[in-house]
């Protein structure tokens, strides 16, 4: 049956292919050798994703009358060191969109990166993938939010892109009965030159926890670049709340060309406040990450890279650098260390 379907892809491919005035098969395979130790737990391994998040995507578009666009765009992620896909209950998963395109901006419906993602992991020198990843901190807050990072259903309007500098998306989803998918957010940015600065904020109605009547989980952030050509300059601050639980994110990566490659290094401080809706005090379950790396280009589609990270977790807070493995509650409040060499091959 697996077989069937990869024919009837291949197949459909290849009739849009024909009637389409631009069809593009495209992706990224990306692995590494990664050694990581959370706690008193140590693991080597191969792994998928340490430069850039392992994918397959296939996306068009056609030229319709009155100077309209239309274009689909269909991406699904993959683990790139056992060939399986990312989320085993979803195929196009980073992104399965229709879009219609104009004067007016653009108007893009289906499963896509929310802007609040966009609004900080943009900004992450480590491209928020492997251990040098900062996107990694930001919490759930114990909540069933599920649009950290994507959502279902979205319908996002886009501002066109000859708004002098400005960029913009607002986006909602329905949630459609299902928890901790109902959202909505923004993000406005202005980016000319060497600079890119934008602010983001979204809200998702979430289940509320015992002990709280609260059902919003409330996401905000500030971010920044600027292009010195010697080095570029990038970080943002972020907050995630939920009841009166706070999680405050700070970071700051540069990244400077070094010989026929780039050196990156970032910081990343993570502050806890409030209590949980059990209770808990969080104010001392505070962490930060110091993550260095080198990517090499050997052309303008592979790379070889490495990177180094180190977590210094306080008290109560169990952040680590990569979930493998698994972080024991034995070793809530201890370090975590990574590293890992790898190949980048985009097409």
């Amino acid at each position: 049956m697996k077989k069937i379907a990869a024919l009837a892809l291949l197949a459909g491919v290849s009739a849009l292919a024909q009637a389409q005035t631009q069809i593009t098969l495209f992706g990224v395979v990306d692995v590494a050798a990664r050694h990581t130790k959370n706690g008193d737990e140590s693991q080597t391994s191969l792994a998928s994703g340490g430069a850039e998040k392992s994918r397959l995507g296939i996306r068009g578009t056609e030229q319709l009358s009155g100077g309209l666009k239309a274009s689909f765009w269909l991406e699904g992620g993959l683990n790139a060191d056992t060939g399986s896909s990312s989320d085993s209950s979803r195929f196009w998963n980073r992104r399965s969109t229709v879009s219609l395109h104009g004067g007016f901006g653009e108007v893009r419906l289906g499963r896509d990166a929310t802007p609040t993602y966009s609004g900080y992991a943009s900004y992450d020198v480590f491209g928020a993938s492997g251990v040098g990843d900062a996107s990694k901190f930001v919490s759930k807050l114990g909540t069933d939010v599920d649009t950290l990072e994507r959502a279902d259903n979205l319908v996002s309007y886009l501002l066109p892109a000859d708004s002098a500098g400005f960029y913009g998306q607002v986006s909602a989803a329905a949630g459609e009965g299902a928890a901790g998918k109902k959202y909505y957010g923004g993000r406005l940015g202005f980016a000319r030159g060497a600079l890119d600065v934008s602010a983001s904020y979204g809200e998702t109605t979430v289940s509320p926890l015992a002990g709280s009547k609260d059902d919003k989980y409330k996401l905000g952030s500030l971010a920044a670049s600027y292009d010195l050509r010697v080095a570029k300059l990038s970080g943002y601050v972020s907050q995630a709340k939920y009841a009166d639980t706070k999680l405050s994110i700070a970071n700051l990566g540069a990244s400077v060309p070094v010989g026929p490659g780039s050196a990156r290094l970032s910081y990343t401080y993570v502050d806890a406040s409030g209590r949980t809706a059990a209770g808990l005090n969080t104010e001392d379950n505070d962490s930060g990450q110091l993550a260095v790396g080198y990517v090499y280009d050997l052309s303008k589609r592979t790379s070889l890279y490495s990177t180094v990270a180190y977590i210094d977790n306080r008290h109560g807070a169990s952040y680590v650098v990569d979930s493998k493995p698994a972080l024991l509650s034995s070793n809530t409040g201890k370090n975590s260390t990574g590293y890992e060499f790898g190949i980048r091959h985009s097409f």
